[in-house]
């Protein structure tokens, strides 16, 4: 499906030089004395870069037909993370950390995660928001430093660093945002 340049609105996707990309802003702009132009901040799918163009009513596109796919992460080993077709343990494949990105800290085995396919190729991962995780190393709280609130950094399995509250323990289960590798709650 061909898309002119007013479809582009927040989360279209569409290729533009052979990559697909999403549409994360629009501002539509209209100038005195000249045509009317679309502002647009769009993501490339497969690099995760960030570009800001703008297109005019001369420009068209094709509408990116993206699959989605649910897949559980098996494991990593240098540098490359195996998943497998979910209910299909024999469809396996593997995707560079560059693919997976900063979130490829916080997959553990058997985690259930969607994946993005386009033109038969596997571009994106996404895994759940909201993870648990065990905390394997936390540095003792100093007595009459926990009433303001402070942080402290815990290692959580799978090796991650990330800042928790003073009151976590090692062996604790906390609940972590992977997409900011935030501390939520104590789970």
């Amino acid at each position: 499906m061909s898309l002119a340049y007013t479809d582009l609105t927040k989360g279209v996707l569409f290729i533009m030089d052979g990559a697909p990309y999403e549409v994360i802003e629009t501002h539509f702009l209209r100038m005195q004395q000249r045509k009317a132009v679309v502002q647009t901040r769009i993501r490339n799918l497969i690099t995760g870069k960030l570009l800001d163009r703008n297109f005019q009513a001369s420009d068209s596109f094709e509408e990116a037909e993206i699959g989605r796919k649910q897949a559980i992460f098996i494991y990593e080993s240098k540098g490359q993370y195996w998943f497998h077709e979910e209910g299909n343990p024999k469809a396996r494949f593997a995707l560079e950390g560059d693919v997976v990105g900063d979130q490829g800290q916080f997959l553990k085995p058997n985690t259930k995660v969607q994946t993005m396919v386009f033109e038969d190729k596997v571009i994106k991962v996404e895994i759940p928001v909201k993870m648990e995780f065990k905390v394997t190393e936390a540095p003792p709280a100093i007595k009459g430093n926990t009433a303001q609130g402070g942080t402290k950094v815990v290692t959580i399995e799978g090796g991650a660093k990330i800042s928790a509250p003073l009151f976590i323990n090692e062996g604790d289960m906390i609940r972590i945002n992977t997409q900011t590798g935030q501390y939520v709650e104590r789970a």
